[in-house]
């Protein structure tokens, strides 16, 4: 099999490894089973047993054709051959270190031609160093743990020549197949020394790593034995001394629970829970869980309450330095003080007379009236959650907020079960424990943005904590204890009432929060604002003034909102600007006036609507309710020849429509006693606007207005400039009550208008209007169009009749406007 062509090239059979190097000088055992290694062994075997082995480039080919082999590789003999069921073992000895030149066949097995490559070997101190450096850094290694076969070891450290050294040292590191080819295929006896010194110090610092981490998990371990077997000789010790069972973890919370003056029931349960924690191992994850509940019913504050020393006019003082106007929502609150000093004089008369009569059950009997939950109501800015602080103050009490906007979960409100990792108590109980006392103001913030979905509904576990006849046991579901929420003060807001659920809304007192008036507005930003964005600038009275027309000017031209948000944003914007100037050099004392406000503020945003200066056929003055207040409207009709089409414009609701419709219908039906042809309709048509068209207007308040335009332009009389209308029309002329009477009124006197027509119904709701605004005004209150016309009307109509209260004609069917 073997041929010569000169000293240094043969041609022998040629064996791939997968991944594997075998180095020349040292012995390994491998395995072959694939058929070209199998007919290569047996080959070699029936020859000199010299074969070439060489490593693949990529383990996992099966049958890899010469590409895939690497070109230097070793010549070994077969020392040894064991035969099995397919495969067989080898004990192979590397000889040389060659190069394949070519392969002469492929078939059945690799033949090649190979030329050995014969070491660069130098004899100099430095080789000797770095054998002496690689000696060290082998036997720190293996004492370090390295796992190094002994005859290896011991031919290793037999003084060998510095390239069988290298060829022993790189068989034995720890490191890639492709690494040790790369060291095979070194043939200057020095680079692969320093190569393998390296590989070989890198090992040695993992080594050491691996120690350290072995070590320390050791003491760990060891530490842990020791605390074992020390508990076990503690409990031993308290069971010579007659306190086993208790450690002084246990004790601790023994009287932890003591102290906290728990309910009967709720300390039984506390007991028990500390019993099963005091029977558990340390090691068992359970204990965690039980130590957790534990500290959770030990520090709720089952008997810890904020004094009920209730003073009527302190609160009422803190009240008002907090908050402008809002009387109503005030006076309720006061209110409710009245009665929570009553209910506590009460309580103390019954508790003298159960002491003197001996009777534990009477006090039982006797049954308090429970608060009810208040629910603030209005637009965004108005007040409500900082009137909330304002009670707690007032009262004394601690004051928590929780909102509840985009809640999902039904186990926010009331908790996770324990069988649940992470499992904690619910919003309400968490904040309980926050305020430490079980009397705090409890706000429920934005209850209207509550969700639901497959988790549950979160507004329907409100309603055991919102009811005053159920919540003096509300049960959280991790707790499982009842917890009395009686004397808990809870407060609810929102926006609209439209998205609370129906048996949640029946729980809650509701009580409305309107949008502020202008005059509000003023007065809330000279004596609470200004000083306010004072402070937070930095600046004093001495740097900046804003005069009060300039004030008035902002509300109207750069805001248009219910509440004073963007009023106190404008407000900082100014001083923004003039801190920036004091900061330059600019020292002198800035004054705000009208007349720089663009300066500061930039162009007006909103422009403000005011009265006619001269009466006008066709057009009247009409009054609007909106979030940001009250605003006048100008309703136009334009008459042209046609068939009868209505046609409505400016962006009007469907109600708004109808009302147009039935101001139609009104005017056709009273057509002989207003002096206009009956047949009007058949030639011409009827165009409705009302300016603004961006902004949407509906309800059904305009159609007086509506109605007194339409006769105005089909009669050719002219409409007061100075008067100015609200209320819905039947189709019989009956003016209906409607809302927001205030804003609308104060809008009338800020636009100019002299005259207000009101339905007669709404004459109660002038209690609510500011006194200089009811100076300024005239009042008519009407119950039908025809009286209207007569007020509104610069002249009377050619046929018109005197209306009394028997030729007002009856609605069919009764109706609740609002």
């Amino acid at each position: 099999m073997q041929t010569t062509e000169d000293q240094n090239t043969k041609t022998l059979p040629v064996v791939p490894i997968r991944d594997g190097v075998v180095f020349p000088n040292t012995e390994i055992v491998l395995t072959f089973g694939r058929p070209k290694s199998l007919a290569a062994i047996e080959a070699s075997n029936n020859t000199d047993r010299m074969v070439v082995l060489v490593m693949q480039k990529t383990p996992h080919v099966h049958d890899p054709s010469t590409n895939d082999l690497y070109k230097v590789c070793t010549i070994a003999r077969i020392e040894r051959l064991l035969k099995t069921e397919g495969e067989i073992n080898a004990l192979v000895k590397g000889i040389n270190r060659v190069q394949i030149l070519s392969y002469e066949s492929t078939e059945p097995y690799f033949l090649a031609k190979v030329a050995e490559l014969p070491d660069e070997a130098t004899g100099s101190d430095e080789i000797t160093a770095l054998v002496n450096h690689i000696t060290a850094e082998l036997k720190k290694a293996v004492n370090m743990g390295k796992s190094v076969d002994f005859l290896s070891f011991m031919n290793i450290m037999s003084g060998l020549s510095p390239a069988e050294f290298s060829n022993h040292v790189g068989a034995i590191l720890d490191i890639k197949p492709v690494e040790k080819q790369q060291l095979l295929e070194m043939t200057n006896v020095k680079d692969r020394l320093v190569k393998i010194a390296e590989y070989l110090t890198h090992e040695v610092k993992i080594l050491e790593i691996e120690r350290k981490i072995a070590s320390k998990t050791q003491e760990k371990f060891d530490k842990s034995v020791k605390e074992a077997v020390l508990r076990e000789r503690l409990k031993t010790i308290e069971k010579e001394l007659g306190e086993e069972g208790e450690t002084k973890e246990i004790r601790e919370l023994a009287d932890k629970i003591k102290k906290a003056l728990m309910p009967s029931e709720v300390e039984e349960r506390a007991r028990k829970e500390l019993k099963r924690l005091a029977q558990m191992s340390s090691y068992n994850p359970e204990a965690s869980y039980v130590r957790t509940y534990l500290d959770w019913l030990i520090d709720l504050p089952w008997s810890v309450s904020s004094s009920n020393n209730v003073d009527i006019k302190q609160a009422s003082k803190i009240l008002d330095e907090d908050h402008f106007g809002l009387q109503k929502i005030k006076e309720r609150i006061l209110e409710y003080l009245a009665v929570m000093k009553l209910k506590a004089g009460l309580k103390v008369e019954d508790s003298a007379k159960t002491k003197k009569d001996g009777d534990k059950d009477e006090k039982k009997n006797i049954k308090i009236a429970t608060p009810t939950i208040l629910c603030f109501v209005g637009p965004p800015g108005v007040g409500k959650t900082s009137i909330g602080r304002s009670i707690a103050r007032s009262l004394g009490r601690k004051f928590i907020k929780v909102s509840l906007g985009g809640i999902r979960d039904e186990a926010e409100v009331r908790g996770h079960r324990r069988t649940y990792v992470g499992a904690l108590p619910g919003r309400i109980i968490q904040g309980i424990k926050q305020a430490g006392t079980k009397n705090p103001v409890f706000m429920l913030d934005e209850i209207d943005k509550v969700g639901a979905d497959f988790r549950g509904d979160p507004s329907a576990a409100l309603l055991e904590a919102l009811d005053p006849e159920q919540n003096h046991a509300f049960s959280d579901h991790y707790l499982e204890v009842p917890f009395d929420l009686s004397d808990v003060m809870f407060i609810t807001t929102c926006n609209v009432l439209d998205t609370i659920p129906p048996a949640l809304r029946d729980r809650l007192e509701v009580i409305h929060f309107p949008g502020y008036t202008e005059d509000e507005k003023y007065h809330i930003a000279r004596d609470y604002l200004i000083d306010k964005q004072l402070e937070a600038h930095g600046l004093k009275h001495d740097n900046v003034v804003v005069t009060d027309k300039a004030l008035r000017e902002i509300i109207r031209r750069y805001t248009r909102e219910a509440g004073v948000r963007n009023l106190e944003r404008e407000v900082a914007r100014i001083f923004r600007k003039v801190a920036k100037d004091l900061v330059e050099g600019n020292n002198k004392k800035h004054l705000i006036t009208t007349s720089v406000l663009h300066k500061y503020l930039g162009p007006q945003k909103f422009t403000s609507y005011l009265a006619e200066k001269k009466d006008e056929v066709g057009m009247s003055t009409g009054l609007a309710w909106t979030e940001a207040g009250g605003d006048i409207l100008f309703i136009e009709v334009a008459l042209m020849k046609g068939k009868g089409n209505l046609l409505l414009t400016g962006q009007l609701g469907d109600v708004m429509q109808e009302s147009c419709k039935a101001a139609l219908s009104y005017v056709r039906a009273r057509a002989k006693y207003i002096g206009i042809s009956e047949k009007f309709y058949q030639t011409t048509d009827i165009h409705v606007h009302v300016p603004e068209g961006a902004v949407p207007k509906d309800g059904p308040s305009a159609g007086v207005a509506i109605t007194t335009a339409l006769v105005s332009a089909l009669t050719n009389t002219a409409v007061k400039k100075d008067v100015a209308m609200t209320g819905e029309v039947t189709l019989r002329g009956r003016a209906l009550e409607i809302g927001g009477v205030k804003e609308k009124v104060i809008a009338a006197h800020r636009a100019g208008i002299k005259t207000v027509i009101l339905p007669k119904a709404n004459k109660k709701d002038l209690e609510d209007i500011p006194k200089y605004v009811l100076k300024d005004l005239k009042f008519v209150f009407v119950d039908h169009m025809d009286q209207v016309l007569k007020v509104a009307l610069v002249q009377p109509l050619k046929n018109e009749e005197e209306v009394t209260p028997q030729t007002v004609p009856q609605p069919l069917t009764a109706r609740l406007h609002s």
